[in-house]
């Protein structure tokens, strides 16, 4: 299944915020789904193939790094556009960077035009 241009996926253990950047995204045309955890992601992923998942990195159980690197391996095709407000991620990045992932972390909160722009590229 080829993943659709249009199609978002936003994880966020945050409702608020995976919802709010969710309505941003559709209102600008994007067809984005708000899920609130890592296992939900992976479980949607099976039967929706979004082009890009933006996701927080600090969440309980799976952080957003390991989600990334999971969806790298299992869907080589899905943009992954990681956010946070926590300085700590550094650390999580490198780990992966030595594994040979390679994410950008847009910082919390990220303006809705810088968003847009990002997913866009």
């Amino acid at each position: 299944m080829e993943p659709d241009s249009k199609s978002v996926f936003v994880i966020d253990d945050e409702e608020l915020v995976a919802n709010s950047i969710a309505l941003i995204l559709r209102s600008n045309g994007y067809q984005a789904l708000a899920l609130y955890d890592p296992e939900s992601a992976l479980a949607k992923l099976e039967t929706t193939k979004p082009a890009v998942v933006i996701s927080d990195v600090e969440m309980p159980g799976m952080n957003g790094v390991q989600l990334a690197v999971l969806i790298r391996e299992r869907y080589p095709d899905c943009r992954v556009l990681l956010f946070s407000g926590y300085a700590e991620t550094v650390d999580l990045l490198d780990d992966a960077r030595r594994k040979g992932y390679v994410f950008e972390i847009l910082q919390k909160p990220i303006p809705p035009a810088e968003l847009l722009a990002k997913i866009a590229a």
